[in-house]
């Protein structure tokens, strides 16, 4: 799972390639550990140490969906990415993709949509369609997509206990892009998630005007999880593993 603008990885082995789609690997390596149904405390959210996580930064295999281990997992770094049939796996890569809400940028042809101003944006108005827009956009070689069903249920769960947020762009009267992540108020975090867009530079109008709310509330960092292009032109850059760590402590 990943914040993606139209781009998916491909895992195989212990590299990671830039192609279409996500295929993800069946065998896992030896060092990835499986939540152990037996665990003395198996009702309770648990984790392995980061440095357990393999080359991929694929930490475990198994656990849950619920609101206590989604939150248990953001805020100890971890976030769940897996394809339906698959187990849930959890992953705390490193380096980190991060980029300050001060340090977002913003193009000069992006600063002449924001100034002329088409569109209206929206927080907490249409998580769910939001969530299920960007589980049903079509992204180029992509034929499956990491939001499964089971995600949808859990992250609305989450919004309804305000943990998670959308922010919904509309043109005259319509949702055209938008996108959601896990809010760590306490921590001055926001966690990425997913973004679509259904018109040219909806869903950067709404990562801007979020990053510009957050930058007034002192956040300290946008979470975005893996390396793209698309999020190092809007000036995020990966940081090491135990830096990003200490924002969480």
């Amino acid at each position: 799972m990943l914040w993606d603008f139209s781009f998916e990885f491909n895992f195989y082995k212990n590299k990671i390639s830039g192609v279409s789609i996500v295929i993800f690997r069946r065998n896992y390596s030896d060092n990835v550990i499986t939540f152990p149904s037996n665990h003395p405390y198996n009702k309770d959210p648990w984790f392995p140490k980061h440095h357990q996580a393999d080359s991929d930064g694929l930490l475990m295999v198994g656990g849950k969906l619920t609101p206590d281990w989604l939150l248990y997992a953001y805020n100890k770094g971890v976030f769940p990415w897996y394809n339906d049939g698959q187990p849930i796996l959890w992953w705390s890569p490193d380096p980190r993709m991060v980029v300050r809400p001060e340090d977002v940028k913003v193009s000069k042809s992006m600063r002449k949509v924001l100034r002329d101003n088409p569109f209206t944006v929206t927080y907490n108005q249409n998580f769910l369609d939001v969530i299920l827009a960007c589980k049903r956009i079509k992204r180029v070689g992509q034929s499956d997509t990491w939001i499964t069903n089971d995600i949808v249920k859990s992250y609305l769960k989450l919004h309804e206990l305000g943990h998670a947020i959308s922010i919904e762009v509309w043109y005259e009267n319509k949702l055209v892009g938008g996108l959601y992540g896990v809010d760590l108020k306490e921590k001055g975090i926001f966690c990425g998630e997913s973004m679509f867009a259904k018109m040219s530079n909806a869903s950067k109008v709404g990562f801007i005007t979020l990053s510009r709310k957050l930058k007034k509330q002192k956040y300290h960092l946008i979470d975005c999880q893996m390396y793209t292009d698309h999020l190092a032109s809007l000036g995020a850059a990966e940081i090491p593993r135990d830096q990003f760590l200490k924002y969480l402590q």
